[in-house]
């Protein structure tokens, strides 16, 4: 793509934020970065810390300790904690929750933003989390806000989980989505709310192709518009 651009997509877990943005990416050739995965690489060195996640002082404490980078393959993005592949490990239950209750911490989104917007600067980028749009990347030519059921979101949730096989059951997937939505769109510290001009998708009767479609349909009439 000769025209550079920014990609915000925000949203709550599970509304198929990180799965729209590498198809984006992939479709206009965007580097695709996946913010959540810095903090639920924090989460997970948290967990086998063996600190609580929720007491900013023990997770403080070991941010001095963590060196986080992304490297992308032919199979993706890769996060390296401390010199570990953890692209799988942060992948679990354990490291969501983890991941959702240290990013309301401001020790350690200060500690990450500074990476996050570094990423963004290098334009003809798309990013998706929570507070892209209003936080990470608020100059973004579009801004895009994925909403769909919580019903919905867990049952997709429950089957990627089923699918690495992990033992859980949907209602129990369901609450952990309801808890990470009161946690993230009601912390103190950049909650997970919509930028004023994000445009809204709602996908929960959409396939990953149908939500893709109309994404692109709005990032190329934004484009237009640019030119």
């Amino acid at each position: 793509m000769s025209q550079k651009i920014k990609v915000a997509v925000d949203g709550p877990s599970g509304s198929g934020k990180s799965t729209l943005a590498k198809k984006i990416a992939g479709e206009l050739g965007l580097v695709y970065v996946d913010t959540g995965a810095l903090y639920r690489a924090v989460g997970l060195y948290a967990a086998r810390a063996g600190v609580d996640p929720a007491v900013s002082s023990q997770v403080t404490a070991l941010l001095p300790q963590i060196q986080l980078s992304l490297g992308y393959t032919k199979e993706g993005q890769r996060v390296v904690l401390n010199g570990e592949d953890v692209s799988a490990q942060i992948r679990t239950s354990q490291a969501a929750v983890y991941a959702s209750k240290v990013s309301a911490i401001p020790a350690v989104r200060k500690f990450l933003l500074e990476i996050q917007k570094k990423m963004a600067s290098e334009g003809n980028v798309v990013m998706d989390g929570r507070d892209i749009g209003t936080v990470i990347m608020p100059d973004a030519d579009v801004k895009l806000f994925l909403e769909a059921s919580p019903a919905q979101r867990a049952h997709r949730r429950y089957l990627e989980l089923q699918a690495k096989g992990e033992r859980v059951t949907e209602e129990e997937v369901l609450d952990a989505v309801l808890q990470r939505d009161r946690a993230d769109s009601t912390r103190e510290i950049a909650p997970a709310v919509p930028a004023e001009d994000a445009i809204f998708i709602d996908n929960s009767q959409l396939d990953a192709e149908q939500t893709l479609s109309r994404a692109l349909e709005i990032i190329r009439e934004k484009l237009r518009r640019l030119r």
